[in-house]
């Protein structure tokens, strides 16, 4: 039998062990059934119906789903494929070499770069301080210095909040008084980092609001021109953060910042707390950016990193081992 061979994610025990937890609700809801199709006397156009019938309700979105369920057709049938445990595995793979979005290693944790710099972008509401609060955590936790840039000037409460957070990580906050330029104070995080504070890694919390695309485009070119001048290619990465429960919102959130941010990677919070985990695949597939991190709990220490292996065969588990 001619499987893929996909790359796989080196994530520590731990960080697989949370990201299974945190899929708990999504592998007993909806997409959660998806085993019990395969275990079905035999292949046939029902199968498939039924099967992309709970893709679409479990928010994987109908042009992904169409695609994952013929992409998996295809290849059963060229491969002459007749045992249901065989497909089943046909579909593992598939979803993975989606979430996998052919893209590029994460680059943050990098030991040959003086400072890296992350902007990290979102709507109000999506999690996203949260998220750069225990982003910071997480890499302090690896021996890694970090420091957070307040550039969400246009809200008191953002700065307020970001201070709040990066107490809990035990990392500095540079911030400006409410309705500052965001760009000096990525110019005075950046020059802290590099001097003071002798950091490794720079998030910088950027503004939450999409009322004209114009405004924001303009906003995080004039950071990210601030940043590239005081950092060889910065920005390094730029994560956007999604609430996984607002589920095909979520897509529409991530293009219109796309109209505006070159976006290299996206974290998703709240996933545990939704029983449609599919809008995971609708975000590698429809933008062709890949998942990143994912928030797996309201503790400080809830976020993971994301492997599509762990994802996929956590939500999918084996059909020999159904009731």
């Amino acid at each position: 039998m001619v499987f893929r061979r996909l790359r796989r994610s080196q994530i520590s025990a731990e960080e697989q062990k949370k990201l299974d937890h945190s899929l708990d609700k999504t592998r007993h809801g909806v997409l959660g059934r998806i085993g019990s199709l395969f275990q079905a006397n035999e292949i046939s156009d029902d199968l498939w119906d039924e099967l992309e019938e709970l893709l679409i309700r479990g928010d994987v979105g109908v042009e992904t789903t169409l695609k994952l369920v013929a992409a998996t057709r295809e290849r059963v049938r060229s491969q002459g494929i007749k045992r249901m445990s065989d497909a089943y595995q046909v579909l593992k793979e598939e979803m993975v070499h989606i979430l996998q979005a052919d893209a590029p290693p994460l680059d943050i944790d990098n030991p040959d770069r003086l400072l890296t710099v992350v902007l990290v972008v979102g709507v109000n509401g999506s999690g996203k301080t949260t998220s750069i609060g225990k982003l910071a955590y997480y890499y302090r936790q690896r021996g890694r210095r970090v420091v957070l840039a307040a550039a969400d000037t246009f809200r008191a409460a953002a700065i307020d909040q970001l201070k709040v957070w990066g107490e809990r990580a035990g990392v500095s906050v540079i911030a400006h008084e409410p309705g500052a330029d965001p760009g000096a104070v990525v110019y005075d995080a950046i020059r802290a980092s590099q001097e003071s504070r002798n950091a490794d890694i720079l998030f910088v919390d950027t503004a939450g609001r999409l009322h004209t695309n114009y405004n924001l485009m303009k906003e995080m070119e004039k950071i990210r021109n601030v940043a590239s001048r005081q950092v060889h290619k910065a920005p390094h990465e730029t994560l956007l953060v999604l609430d996984a429960t607002t589920g095909q919102n979520a897509i529409t959130q991530a293009q219109k910042f796309g109209e505006s941010v070159k976006v290299s990677g996206v974290v998703l919070s709240k996933l545990d707390s939704t029983a449609k985990g599919g809008v995971v695949l609708a975000i590698a597939e429809q933008l062709g950016v890949p998942v990143r991190f994912v928030g797996t709990g309201e503790q400080i220490d809830d976020i993971a990193e994301f492997d599509p292996w762990v994802f996929v065969d956590s939500l999918l588990q084996d059909v020999d081992n159904e009731d």
